[in-house]
């Protein structure tokens, strides 16, 4: 039997609802086992942790008083501890639960040791947090028990659509063959983005998540699933629009980047290296009836 990756799960009982208790360990099965679960905050305060609960997920309460107002000395706690686990060397990887940011230096700090760090929180954690694991999970954005149904706001810290979308138009541009193997595209989002995760975006499966991108589409060949761009957008159609915010500027654009910018405004993931140019400069200098000078287009006059 393959020896699981043994974790310690630190728990901010202060900014974590209880509700999410099976979320966390149900998760965190996916990457190994749980050999210390700790929990940090005042219980002479209610806050949801009862014992029942820490009971039923073998969670060592660790009381932590407010000895300072407007001090947090859990976080204090949590981060002793963690280190103290650290330097014992008896977890290979730290589970992190919480959504406060200052977190942040301890997650960067236990990865500087070539520790895997998996965060937990909710959707309101700060992307800085979120960057530093090796792994992200938005507990709220998953829980399918979740009564709240999770609207825009509460994706505002979740990686934004229009980058994943990005990102994999950059990946099938640099394939060989203008296609990516669909379990490849998955891997390489979570390595790029810790947080990535298709339930965070309402969907249970990456294909169909993929799927529902109308510039891309999946093709089967030979029992496996590939992802392509489906654009229906040719190097006419680019130069044409070109043409277009030219004449709109009085046959003159000052900067490149305008004229790029708004492509990729009104064309997301727009890459011109999907028409077999590295640089975008390259493919308006190579444009009939323009010229570029310095960093200035304008038409040419005959």
């Amino acid at each position: 039997m393959e020896e699981k990756t043994q974790f310690a799960v630190l728990i901010d009982s202060e900014n974590i609802s209880a509700k999410f208790a099976r979320v966390i360990f149900d998760e965190l099965e996916k990457y190994g086992y749980a050999s210390v679960r700790r929990i940090y905050g005042n219980w002479s305060k209610g806050n949801g942790w009862h014992d029942k609960l820490l009971l039923e997920y073998s969670i060592t309460p660790i009381q932590q008083f407010s000895y300072t107002q407007g001090k947090n000395s859990t976080d204090m706690a949590m981060v002793i501890d963690a280190m103290d686990l650290l330097y014992q060397n008896k977890v290979e990887g730290f589970c992190l639960v919480t959504s406060d940011s200052d977190f942040t230096r301890l997650a960067i700090r236990l990865r500087e040791e070539n520790k895997y760090v998996l965060g937990m929180g909710e959707s309101k954690t700060p992307m800085a947090l979120t960057r530093a694991c090796n792994r992200f999970v938005h507990l709220n954005l998953i829980d399918e028990n979740d009564k709240d149904i999770a609207g825009s706001q509460d994706r505002e810290s979740v990686t934004p659509i229009e980058d994943i979308e990005a990102s994999i138009r950059t990946m099938i541009n640099e394939s060989s063959h203008g296609r990516m193997e669909l379990g490849s595209v998955g891997s390489r989002l979570t390595e790029r983005y810790p947080d990535f995760d298709v339930r965070n975006y309402g969907y249970s499966k990456l294909s169909v998540f993929l799927d529902s991108f109308k510039h891309f589409e999946i093709v089967k060949e030979n029992r496996r699933n590939y992802i392509v761009a489906s654009d229906s957008l040719s190097v006419e159609d680019i130069r044409k629009e070109i043409m277009d915010i030219i004449l709109r500027n009085m046959g003159s654009v000052d900067n490149l980047s305008v004229i790029n910018d708004e492509l990729k405004e009104k064309h997301k993931g727009f890459d011109i290296k999907t028409f077999g140019y590295s640089r975008f400069s390259s493919f308006v200098k190579a444009m009939p009836g323009v010229v570029v000078e310095d960093n200035t287009v304008r038409l040419l006059h005959k």
